[in-house]
Order: C-alpha cells, then structure tokens, then sequence
C-alpha cells in the first residue's frame, strides 16, 4: 500500500472523497427506501467509521443528533459481536434505545468492512421506521413496553444469509411490513454501496492513517475554539410544556481550558410518559450544541466530540431507568441545545440564538379501501433570533428534517390538507424578530376511522428571546375548533379536521 502524504492538499482530497462515498450511500437509500420518511423527511444518517467505531465521515443531509449516536451504536455492537468473531457477509441491527438513538422507532445497521481479511471499517445506517407496532409515537406512553417492538443486538444477516425468524418477527409486529422491511432492506443497500465506492480508495489509501488524522485536527479546533472561551461555569434554565407540571432543564456548562463539561443535574426526575432522554441521545444534542456555537465549520467526525463530555444523574429525565418510554425524547432533547447556547450567550453574544421551537408531527394510522397505512407528516416551526438576522420561518431547529409535501402526504393517508401557511407574526419582537411558526389544517376524508397522535410541545411554555426580545407566540392544537390535550391518542371520523400551530421564535435585542 502506497503511503499517504497527509499534506493539507491532498488531506482535503480525500476527506471530499470520503463525504462523497457516504453521500452516494446516503443517495442510494434515498433510491430504494420505501417510507417518506426517508425521501421527504430526510430522517437518517449515513455513517463511515473505522474499525473501533470511530466517525469518519457521514452523509451531508444527516440528523445531526445521529452523527452523535450512530457511532457509539457501533462501539455497543462491537461489545455484543467482538471484531475477531464478525466475519464478511454479517449485517448487525437494534433499536434499543440506550444503544441507539434514544428511542425505538429508529433502526440502527451496522455492516463490518474487511479489506484483504482484516477488519479496516464500518458503515451504518439509521433510520426513522414508517411503523414500530405498538401504540403510534405519542408523549403521553407510560413505558416502553407499549411503544412497540424492541430490537436487541442481533444480526440481521449472519456471514450473508438472513435471519428469517427475525425478519417475520418484525413483519408480524408492525402495521405496514412492506414499508418497515423495505426500508430495512434499504439500509443494507445502503451500508453494500459504501463499501463498494470505498474499495477504490483502499488501494492507494491507509484508511486508518487518514482517519485518524481528520480526528486529530478536527479536535484540536475544537479544543482550540474551546480555548478562546473564557474558563468559568455558565448557567440557564428553561422547561417544557410537561403534563401536570412542567419539565425543568438546568444546564450548567463548565469550560476549563480545551475542555467543556455539560451537566444537567437539577433538571426534573424522569417520567413516566414518553419525553425521556437517554444518555447517548443527551450526549449527542449536547455537543450538537457546542459544536455548531464554537466550530461550525470543522469536519463532522469523532475528533469534534472528543473535548466535550455531558453528564446527568440516574434517573433524571437526561438519564432515566429502563423501561423508561422515550418516544418523544425530541421534545426535551432538543431544548438542550437553546438551554446551552443561552448559558454561553453572555460570553459570546455574537454567535448565540434565542430560543426556538423544534418541530411537531403528526402521525395516522388505519386501513383504507382495503390496505393498511401508516403515515408520518413533520412541521418545523420558529428559529429564535440572533444578533446580526432575525430567525428563520419554520425551520426544523435543531433537528433539520424537512416538511413532508402536501401532495405527498395525502397519497400516503385519505386526509385532504385544508391549509399549510405561515402563522404570521408569531415571532418574538426585538431588534431582530424570532422566526414564525406554521399553521397546518388536515380533514379525515376516509369512510373508516383512524387512529391520531400529534407531537407537540411549546403550546403552554413560549421559546424565550434573550438581551431583551420577547418571547414567540405559544403554539395550539384543535380538533373541530376545541382544543386538545397532545398527550392523548384520538380516534378521527370522516370530517374531522385536526389544526396544528407550531410556535414562534424569540427575538434577539431591544426593538
């Protein structure tokens, strides 16, 4: 194998040839997947690590808190399955929670990558299913047992031949199979092309040496950005809607030189609905967070992550006990990312953003003109405002999945979309105005009823501006004019129209 001259040139060469791998990978899923979720939500991660489980590299368009996850997903499998026992051929799936993505409705595969009989990398794949069984996605779920199918460490594909029983397992417990295996399948796809468009560069390329040199200068920016913050321990609180009182947030941010520590103790004890937040997910929007403040432009990989550590006590809502439910972990995880931004706005006032609103859903389940269905439509909402901009108009902040199109999303369920507008001047005022929330109206047009669940939080609690903005307007939720409790499950009837107002962002300064 030739050696590779890490000049930063060539550095560059190939780490643009590693991003485009992963984004043929990531376009080849996109191809075959079966579930909107995939082609329209975007809500996936394409990942290539080395053989220890490390990032190198994933896809452009991925989730962000998966580039955080899906990596320690790898490490998790290596435990089960020891490099040494894994062998060319074997495909390995879960969707624990504690291992995965934070909830079951995400499955994670992981296929090992060998160049001349040695184990040289990894590429994963993560993907939000059409269907998981169980009730649909819902805050209100008390424990995991009724979120649906757990899916332990197991291979899926064991040196080339599918587990059979596995894969009717899981066709047996969902509402859709054809979707939910069709998008597994997709994922292997996905995982057999990137290790395919990775051979080109296996020889000439020791990809060991030049994974390792990405992480190491990814982490020294990071450390170094990490540096020019003023040492100190930094605080902010903010909470969620919660049920019969609200979920508290406290974050404290300690910077001690090239490190930064986040912990959440003082936040509220977990819950026995479906907002929890497991650690690997509390990590990952975590140094999200830091990582778009202080080094945005770095390369996504392990090195960026390094210098961060997050930390939470056993059986808070950032650390619950199993069985835990965490359907809705977003809900909460993604206000980590305002509640750190804000305990450093002080010290860095150019770069911080009030707080937001992440997005809501709406899920439907049912059978219609003989054929089940199971659909999933995402509505972003306000972006806070900054310094120098005011927030963007439903955006999906922190999370970035897109709005699934009308057109599309009344060929997946017989709802008709009555209205999909922007709730104008829901944004918080200030010198610079928060983002505005959506306004999203569906109608049942289907003869038999379905089964509803709308995820939704910012409806009691407004996204707070900061350096004096006001707070955005609070979101709503109504079912033929009243409103309705996001917590519940609801049976629609032909006629029933469902409303959904996402919240606006706070605003940034006086006005």
């Amino acid at each position: 194998m030739k050696k590779l001259k890490l000049d930063p040139v060539t550095l560059e060469i190939q780490w643009k040839r590693l991003v485009s791998m992963v984004d043929e990978a990531s376009a080849a899923f996109v191809r075959t997947s079966f579930s909107v979720l995939v082609r329209e939500a975007n809500d996936f991660a394409v990942v290539l690590t080395d053989a220890e489980g490390h990032s190198i590299a994933q896809s452009v368009l991925s989730i962000p808190s998966f580039i955080g996850t899906l990596p320690a997903t790898v490490k998790h499998f290596l435990k089960k399955f020891p490099a040494h026992t894994l062998k060319p051929g074997d495909v390995m799936i879960t969707n624990d929670p504690w291992m995965g993505t934070g909830h079951i409705h995400d499955v994670n595969i992981a296929m090992p990558i060998f160049d001349k009989g040695k184990l040289i990398a990894f590429a994963a794949v993560v993907s939000h299913m059409p269907d998981i069984g169980g009730r649909i996605r819902n805050a209100g779920i008390r424990d995991i047992y009724e979120e649906g199918l757990q899916i332990p460490q197991l291979k899926l594909i064991n040196a080339g031949k599918p587990d059979q029983n596995l894969l009717d397992m899981i066709g047996q417990n969902v509402r859709v199979p054809e979707q939910t295996l069709g998008d597994i399948w997709a994922q292997v796809a996905a995982c057999k092309m990137l290790e395919e468009r990775l051979r080109p560069l296996l020889r000439d390329t020791d990809l060991k040496a030049l994974g390792d040199e990405i992480r190491r200068r990814s982490e020294a920016a990071m450390k170094k950005s990490i540096r020019a913050v003023p040492d100190g321990v930094y605080h902010a609180q903010t909470q969620h809607d919660g049920f019969e009182e609200p979920i508290l947030i406290n974050c404290t941010v300690t910077v001690k030189g090239d490190r930064l520590a986040i912990d959440y103790t003082g936040s509220s004890a977990q819950v026995p609905r479906a907002v929890n937040v497991v650690p690997i997910y509390t990590f990952a929007y975590s140094a999200f967070a830091v990582k778009a403040l202080l080094c945005p432009d770095v390369p996504n990989n392990e090195g960026s992550f390094t210098p961060i550590t997050t930390s939470a006590p056993l059986g808070s809502i950032f650390n619950p006990r199993y069985p835990a439910a965490s359907g809705g972990r977003g809900m909460i995880g993604h206000m980590m990312v305002p509640a750190i931004m804000m305990a450093l706005a002080d010290v860095l006032p150019e770069r911080a953003i009030a707080e937001g609103s992440s997005n809501s859903s709406i899920t439907v389940t049912g059978e219609h003109q003989g054929r089940p269905y199971a659909a999933v439509n995402f509505m972003n909402a306000g972006q806070g405002a900054t310094k120098h901009r005011s927030g963007y108009t439903m955006l999906s902040f922190p999370s970035n999945l897109s709005n699934t199109p009308i057109e599309v999303f009344e060929q997946m369920a017989p709802l008709r979309v009555v209205e999909r507008s922007i709730r104008r001047e829901s944004g918080g005022p200030g010198k610079h105005r928060g983002g505005n929330g959506l306004r999203f109206e569906v109608e049942v047009v289907a003869d038999s009823p379905m089964m509803a669940s709308m995820i939704m939080t910012r409806f009691r609690t407004a996204p707070q501006g900061i350096f004096g903005g006001k707070a955005g307007k609070v979101g709503a939720l109504l079912l033929n004019g009243k409103a309705i409790n996001p917590a519940d499950h609801w049976v629609l009837n032909k006629g029933d129209r469902v409303v959904m107002e996402t919240a606006g962002g706070g605003g940034y300064g006086d006005a």
